[in-house]
């Protein structure tokens, strides 16, 4: 049985940061596309950033390039996003989500190429 437990979250001021953790269980996720998702009240879930063992550069949305680094721990089968200089519009839902197809780390990353998911941890920046 998957299972993608996320932990991490939290309240912040604008200009903080926060480290997200994601543990695995049931699959190991160097073999694995794994990525980090986001949903706003009222928005569509959105791709934020997504790495696989097998490609040279993760994938991030523009709003957080340089501000957001997706990493992964292969020992303790364990994904992380550290996210600095927090705006208010990150405030979210973060979801882990893994593919075993590669092909789910190339743009556009899209909810539909993902088969795990977490439970999401909430995320919220005050200006």
């Amino acid at each position: 049985q998957v299972q993608l437990v996320e932990s991490g979250g939290g309240s912040v001021q604008a200009g903080g940061s926060l480290r997200l953790s994601c543990a695995a269980s049931g699959i190991t996720i160097r073999s694995y596309c794994m990525a980090w998702f986001r949903q706003a009240p009222g928005e569509e879930r959105e791709g934020v950033a997504a790495i696989y063992r097998g490609i040279s550069s993760p994938y991030y949305t523009d709003s957080v390039k340089g501000r957001f680094t997706i990493s992964q721990d292969d020992d303790k089968n364990t994904l992380y996003l550290q996210m600095n200089s927090l705006k208010p519009e990150d405030t979210a839902k973060y979801y882990c989500a893994a593919s075993p197809d590669l092909t789910a780390c190339f743009v556009p990353v899209v909810v539909e190429e993902y088969n795990y998911w977490g439970q999401g941890t909430q995320v919220t920046v005050s200006s």
